[in-house]
């Protein structure tokens, strides 16, 4: 019988393509909005490419507190709104698709945004739907669950009955194998190796690059890289 899925990832600005191939078959994407800001991190910058393949970094400023989460961090500088879409513009206007998006990313750049997080909803909310996937947002900072790290997720799981939990590569060096074992909860382990696309473009740019180059084709591309493994949980000891 196939287990829920639960998947949850901190909101990130522009993420990569990796982000959103953990998505393709899944009702709701957790925003773990309620845990600490990462300072360099891509919860505020991300990475484009121009036509030539020379890269482009995209750094939303931001002002925080040390410690502070990510729910509370405010945008030091309003004036990034001309400056990404100025340079959106100037590196993508003679991408295949830019055409498609143009109007929307102005609009994005045009509301006043106050809190990083509100403009990363909008980011990932425009990409879901550019890649035509029916994904419900929730933040975890409406209802923040318990513990840290593995403990917190194995919380998400409980609440929402889910009985997987999907992660990145990444998530494999800080996950509590034990924990999630003793609360039945399974791993399902997303990697997304890159697939050439476009003049051959470089791996690890934002999903943003990819739309660009292949507008609706975006999502096969994204389903021909992902490769989910399944790990089984062990079984548990039964005392004699």
């Amino acid at each position: 019988m196939p287990g829920r899925v639960l998947v949850a990832h901190q909101p990130a600005y522009w993420p990569w393509c990796g982000y959103f191939s953990r998505l393709l078959d899944v009702e709701v994407l957790h925003l773990l909005d309620h845990v600490q800001f990462s300072e360099r991190g891509r919860q505020h910058r991300n990475t484009i490419a121009d036509r030539t393949g020379r890269t482009v970094r995209l750094t939303v400023p931001v002002r925080r507190a040390f410690g502070q989460p990510l729910s509370e961090v405010r945008i030091a500088d309003p004036g990034f709104r001309q400056r990404h879409w100025r340079t959106l513009s100037e590196t993508y206007r003679r991408a295949p698709h830019f055409g498609r998006y143009a109007d929307e990313l102005h609009d994005l750049y045009a509301r006043p945004w106050t809190r990083l997080v509100d403009l990363n909803e909008a980011v990932t909310r425009l990409i879901l739907d550019a890649l035509n996937l029916d994904v419900r947002l929730v933040r975890t900072s409406s209802d923040p669950p318990s513990g840290t790290r593995t403990a917190a997720l194995a919380d998400l799981c409980r609440r929402h009955e889910a009985n997987v939990l999907r992660v990145g590569t990444g998530a494999t060096g800080y996950l509590d194998g034990d924990l999630l074992n003793r609360a039945g909860i399974g791993i399902e382990v997303v990697t997304y190796d890159h697939v050439p696309y476009g003049a051959n473009r470089s791996a690890r740019l934002s999903v943003l690059d990819l739309l660009m180059h292949e507008g609706p084709r975006a999502r096969t591309v994204l389903a021909a890289g992902a490769r989910t493994t399944n790990l089984p949980l062990q079984p548990r000891e039964v005392p004699a």
